[in-house]
């Protein structure tokens, strides 16, 4: 792999595409924070070794049924160079293969990824906001709190719909009517049912009233039913109606179906799965930290973190916080300490120029693939100290309570989110314990220095 400056994206989107065996070997495609997730139609036809040699590529991984290629920060411009390149052929979300859990993480890639750069920084402002509040630098009651606050809150608020949107495409149901089925559900009448609390029945069936605002799991589960309805009315309904009837008897069913037993449902499997981590950290919050903090790399290194949105989303809405952000944050920190242990030692320049923004990406923004791909994991025992440094820090971070009161990316920009939950001074500990362990460990155990044409 090349650790040199990233190239234009046409350039990589180019060599990527035909390494992985043109378009017609595409049969799905989507894209993360950093990566490029394809599903091809004959995998044996991916050259990965030249891919791996390509310039702007850190790294090829094959998980989950998924040709996934790390390019880095500049994923967005690559995808869209790559979509351009494909012309007629059809760039979609993956459909998913492979057995239960790549389905899962397949699905839960494709729903969360579009919009996950939205939801960080529209937390970072949340916690910026709040931290303006506490040092007496904003008041609550004037206006430019209430613009700030509204900004910053919107996309949580309407997560429904963001969430109806993307799940119609995975699952190809209509966008426009997945949209409208959320809307319904955020409605201020059906919101104003809930905070009643007087008992509401609907059709003579006792309705369990509920806010869906943030929610998560009841729009994608009730936009996943409203994706199999639809194949069947459109198996069954004429043509000269169908454009009409579809989404009329859709939204028929699929309403007041989603507020009588899929929301109800998807609330009480929501708040069992915020309990349970609750209690995962009630129950030792320094050995679930030292384990969330130590294995989380080794769950990026093989694209399985995706599963953690979902139940970081969950634990926000309903508990207004999330506890696995904790050691989370203290592992990136770590990465980027044992880049920076690298940086200072190395003498290979290609390294050099490399670690350099790897560690600023993993400090500031916590994204720490190009850190991993480019640096930590192809020189090996700088992982491992990472990682070791990791548990140890996570399990300080998380003995003090410490969790995010927003969806962030757990850089060091985001640390005004861990104001108000449990010790903020616990956290900046294992941050820094994290840090300066990652450092020595690295700086002790060396590392071999990279050939002449090795990317790291």
């Amino acid at each position: 792999m090349s650790t040199d400056a990233g190239p234009h994206a046409d350039v990589t989107a180019s060599a990527v595409l035909e390494g992985v065996g043109g378009a017609a070997n595409v049969v799905s495609l989507v894209h993360c924070a950093t990566r490029l997730r394809f599903v091809l139609g004959d995998p044996a036809l991916a050259d990965r070794a030249g891919i791996e040699r390509t310039p702007g590529v850190l790294a090829v991984v094959e998980s989950g049924g998924q040709f996934q290629v790390v390019v880095g920060d500049e994923v967005t411009e690559v995808y869209a160079a790559v979509e351009a390149a494909c012309g007629s052929e059809p760039v979609s979300p993956a459909a998913g293969s492979g057995g239960p859990l790549s389905r899962v993480l397949d699905a839960v890639t494709g729903i969360f990824a579009p919009f996950v750069w939205t939801l960080a920084g529209a937390g970072l402002l949340k916690a910026l906001v709040a931290l303006a509040v506490t040092l007496h630098r904003l008041d609550p009651a004037s206006p430019e709190y209430t613009v700030l606050n509204a900004a910053g809150d919107a996309v949580f608020t309407f997560l429904p719909a963001l969430l109806a949107l993307t799940t119609a495409r995975r699952f190809g149901a209509n966008e426009y009517t997945a949209l409208a089925l959320a809307g319904a559900l955020l409605s201020p009448a059906i919101t104003a049912l809930a905070e009643s609390g007087k008992p509401v029945s609907l059709f003579g069936i006792p309705l369990v009233t509920m806010s869906y605002a943030g929610s998560v799991l009841p729009l994608i589960l009730a936009v996943w039913a409203q994706s199999r309805l639809e194949r069947g009315l459109r198996r069954v309904l004429h043509a000269s109606v169908r454009s009409f009837l579809t989404p009329l008897l859709t939204l028929v069913v699929m309403v007041p179906v989603t507020l009588l037993a899929i929301g109800p449902l998807a609330d009480a499997v929501s708040k069992g799965a915020a309990d349970a981590t609750t209690w995962l950290f009630g129950l030792s919050p320094a050995l679930a930290g030292a384990l969330l903090g130590g294995f989380s790399h080794v769950l990026i290194f093989f694209g399985l973190h995706w599963g953690l949105f979902p139940v970081i989303a969950n634990d926000l809405a309903q508990q207004g916080h999330s506890l696995l952000y904790g050691p989370m944050i203290a592992a990136t920190s770590a990465q980027a300490a044992a880049v920076v242990a690298v940086l200072l030692k190395t003498r290979d320049r290609r390294l050099m120029r490399l670690a350099g923004p790897a560690a600023l990406s993993g400090f500031l923004a916590g994204v720490t693939e190009p850190a991993v791909y480019g640096v930590t994991m192809p020189l090996k025992r700088p992982f491992v100290c990472a990682c070791m440094a990791a548990a140890v820090g996570g399990g300080i971070a998380s003995a003090g309570g410490s969790a995010s009161t927003a969806f962030i990316m757990p850089g060091l920009l985001a640390l005004p989110a861990f104001v108000d939950v449990g010790s903020f001074t616990m956290q900046l500990t294992g941050i820094g314990v994290a840090v300066a362990l990652s450092f020595a460990l690295t700086w002790v155990a060396g590392f071999e220095e990279p050939g002449p044409e090795s990317a790291a």
